[in-house]
């Protein structure tokens, strides 16, 4: 039997599971980036505008740092590919990382894997049919953000090389996840790894783009941002990632030949004979299973934001360039442009931040239906004692996480400026952005609560936060729309000042959120499976 034995059947299996999950996130990328695309025209309705905020674009190292090289902003497609760039390019990444996580190791700690090797299926029929799913989810999100970028009036041929690109950093986000389910034992460790590699891929392209060096060329997503659409438009640098893809498949198959089914190269620890006293309670069972979790959120956010806090020169740098702009921020009372750089990277962290609080809220649910809840209620510990434990974790590891990121990039920018108050600084106006994470998981824990089939709407919430967040100006949507968000009631620190009467309300609704999910959580029976 070859070791590709039945990729075709499990490649339709795991079709037949995804085809609603995939096609809502193609659905949203592509939509998100048409529509985002379309309104740039009534944002920029002159070329006067056209330009103004081509110049503006190329003169900041916070938007070069988020959205890459500034190539062919005086035209309006140019402005489309800078405003929807990003969106295509976080959506690939995850739900191919997600993607192959979930049919790889996912499947192999669940036990479903060894009853399929069971059949006649070869040994890596199950990694290959991931990444053949991939490899086609990348097509189809390449080819609809092509079309999507067409109908906001980007010319064909640049379509298709941005769409290209797009379709290139699935694969190798694809392949990437697929050398961590070798390695690691659990997914959520794999797939924490690999999302810390998405991250590492960010920052060392913003520096790259930022300072004009080298560092593109050791990013996945400087590869395919090198193809320059609207610019000097060239193929090759997809040949990059097509060679990275294939090393890394590679790599993965090597590795898998090296390990047994169910295990990872990396063994995990044998456990202590005798349970720490940490045990004992349900925060500390809730902080143990998810201290690696929290860890990994520590160590990429504090490197995420040191990466952009030591772009702060190259910010000061551009005021002191340019004394009219700098008188004019001074006559106007506006912010420094350090300080508008901050508050845009700040709200960033903070959104993902938020990102683990709805992940670990969400732990509720994923306990239950793992089958692990049921004994642990039948110890005596009340459903009560075990949601609060849970939150408390949540809430917790969202504080640290806000905190370590201000840290990170005050720290940067305090040995750049050679100011030592920066890193407290920071890192305290980040906390501003607590309430406004814990309203969120307050949703997630209603959703468990009530709706427990429906809590990814949770991250749909999230999503929604973060696209006004970055596209809000320029989709300019009601303002009852924008209210929606928690995070448009959260003052923009350092910039804004704050204001603890709003605070405060977000603060209540997210107690009240909670105590909503927990009424409901207490009257509903227990489902696993």
């Amino acid at each position: 039997m070859t070791t590709l034995r039945g990729t075709g059947q499990l490649l339709r299996l795991a079709l037949r599971r995804d085809r609603v999950r995939l096609s809502i996130w193609v659905l949203a990328v592509v939509g998100l980036t048409y529509f985002s695309g379309t309104s740039m025209g009534a944002a920029f309705p002159t070329q006067h505008d056209v330009l103004s905020y081509g110049r503006s674009v190329a003169g900041s190292p916070a938007l070069i740092a988020m959205t890459g090289p500034p190539l062919g902003l005086d035209t309006l497609a140019g402005i489309v590919l800078n405003k929807v760039g990003l969106t295509a390019i976080i959506g690939m990444s995850l739900v191919a990382i997600l993607t192959v996580v979930r049919h790889t190791r996912t499947e192999e700690e669940e036990g479903r894997s060894e009853m399929l090797r069971a059949t006649v299926v070869g040994r890596h029929a199950g990694s290959a049919a991931a990444m053949l799913l991939v490899a086609g989810l990348s097509a189809v999100m390449g080819v609809g953000t092509t079309y999507a970028i067409i109908g906001a009036q980007v010319p064909a041929g640049s379509s298709w090389l941005f769409g290209a690109g797009i379709t290139a950093l699935g694969l190798v986000f694809g392949a990437v996840p697929l050398v961590a389910a070798q390695v690691f034992t659990h997914g959520r460790t794999a797939l924490g790894v690999s999302i810390a590699v998405l991250g590492v891929a960010f920052v060392i392209r913003a520096v790259g783009d930022v300072k004009a060096s080298w560092l593109v060329w050791l990013s996945p997503i400087g590869w395919s941002q090198a193809t320059h659409v609207l610019g000097d438009e060239r193929w090759w640098p997809l040949l990059v990632s097509l060679v990275a893809t294939v090393l890394l498949v590679g790599v993965s198959v090597v590795l898998a030949d090296r390990r047994d089914v169910g295990a990872g190269l990396v063994a995990p620890r044998n456990g202590s004979p005798t349970a720490s006293p940490m045990l004992s309670g349900p925060v500390g069972l809730a902080f143990r299973l998810q201290r690696g979790l929290l860890a990994g959120w520590a160590l990429g956010l504090f490197a995420l934001s040191a990466g952009m806090g030591s772009l702060s020169r190259e910010v000061g740098d551009m005021a002191r360039d340019n004394p009219t702009l700098e008188k004019y921020l001074q006559a106007t009372g506006q912010a420094s442009l350090t300080d508008t750089f901050f508050s845009t990277m700040l709200l960033i962290m903070a959104l993902l931040a938020c990102a683990f609080a709805v992940s670990s809220a969400l732990r509720l649910r994923s306990e239950e239906t793992s089958g692990r809840l049921e004994p642990l209620l039948a110890t005596g510990l009340s459903r009560t004692r075990w949601l609060l434990g849970t939150l408390l974790v949540t809430v917790g590891g969202t504080v640290l996480l806000l905190f370590v990121s201000g840290l990170g990039m005050g720290l940067a920018y305090g040995l750049v400026v050679g100011d030592a108050s920066q890193p407290w600084r920071l890192a305290v106006l980040t906390l501003v952005y607590l309430p406004a994470g814990v309203t969120i998981a307050g949703l997630a824990v209603l959703l468990v609560g009530w709706l427990p089939r429906a809590t990814a709407v949770a991250w749909a919430a999230l999503a929604f936060c973060f696209v006004l967040g970055w596209l809000g100006g320029l989709l300019d949507p009601p303002q009852w729309v924008q209210q929606l968000s928690p995070f448009w009631h959260t003052p923009a620190v350092p910039v804004d000042d704050v204001t603890w009467t709003t605070l405060t309300a977000l603060t209540l609704v997210a107690v009240v959120l909670g105590a909503l999910g927990l009424a409901g959580f207490r009257r509903r029976d227990i489902t696993a499976g």
